[in-house]
């Protein structure tokens, strides 16, 4: 484990190689688990504000979906996350041939909103636990990122490195720099 400021970094985010390939595991994350994407209070607030620039870029299911259960629930763990569309995927979620991508991201992309997406979807396959006075982030494991896993040991890219920009988001430029030196 790695410490740096209030954060425990398991050893897996430096050593793990991890490499999305969205063409192999299809967007599999965005659809497959039993809740939405786990949100920050702080996101809260930027969802509700975004949701009608979002809106053009979701499907019909998930634009129902949202105007049925608002943009944000409260799951079985007592967590907030984006809502599913029939308890199958985030209702953010659109197909585009067949891959499952953000709406979010796309309004983003198109220069509509500045918030690119939640933090959990951008750090994913890192996880944060908060505790009281620190976060603990750690490498979730999964059987649908193989494929990313085959890819970053093709590229030999780790985890922290494919995660530059969301953990720089997340924890700033200084933070990311010092858990850099733990990987040489």
């Amino acid at each position: 484990m790695i410490t740096i400021e209030n954060t425990i970094i398991s050893d897996e985010i430096i050593t793990a190689k991890f490499v999305c390939d969205l063409n192999k595991c299809k967007g599999e994350c965005c659809v497959a688990g039993d809740s939405g994407a786990p949100l920050e209070e702080s996101e809260l607030t930027i969802l509700d504000t975004i949701y009608e620039k979002v809106k053009p870029y979701m499907a019909a299911d998930g634009i129902a979906a949202i105007e049925q259960q608002g943009v944000f629930v409260i799951d079985g763990d007592n967590e907030f996350t984006t809502p599913l569309v029939d308890e199958k995927h985030c209702a953010f979620v659109i197909f585009e041939q067949g891959i499952a991508q953000c709406a979010i991201e796309k309004a983003y992309n198109a220069k509509e909103i500045t918030f690119k997406k939640p933090i959990s979807c951008h750090l994913y396959p890192i996880r944060i636990s908060k505790y009281k006075s620190f976060d603990a982030l750690n490498y979730d494991k999964w059987e649908v990122c193989k494929p990313a896993c085959a890819c970053g040991e093709q590229l030999a890219i780790p985890v922290y490195k494919f995660l530059k920009e969301p953990l720089v988001r997340k924890y700033g430029t200084t933070w990311y720099e010092e858990l850099k030196t733990y990987a040489l």
